[in-house]
């Protein structure tokens, strides 16, 4: 399996479900494999630090219930960035547990 994986041109780094992380701003995905050996996106995040943010998620368990096993993050420090691929990414992808941004 690939380290990266690449969502509407936006390289992410792939993690198991148990990985830590560092104290960063970023976008953070949370994705399973399909049958047909393809990334689904489950649900859609941003977070000023993904280590307090992914912590005890309360989207990972119904990710994981719909099929998630791994987080796929990217560090993007500026706001206004993350708020446009967060957007960005929601509408192309219509991740099943997001409901705004669709």
């Amino acid at each position: 399996m690939s380290q990266t994986a690449i969502w509407s041109g936006y390289t992410f780094n792939v993690h198991p479900a148990n990985a830590s992380f560092y104290d960063v701003a970023g976008i953070y995905i949370f994705t399973g494999i399909n049958q047909h050996n393809v990334w689904v996106p489950f649900y859609i995040g941003q977070a000023t630090s993904l280590a307090n943010r992914l912590a005890g998620h309360e989207k990972w368990s119904p990710a994981t219930k719909l099929g998630a096993t791994h987080i796929h993050a990217m560090a993007v420090s500026k706001q206004a960035d993350r708020n446009f691929i967060e957007e960005t990414l929601i509408k192309r992808c219509q991740p099943q547990l997001n409901s705004q941004l669709k």
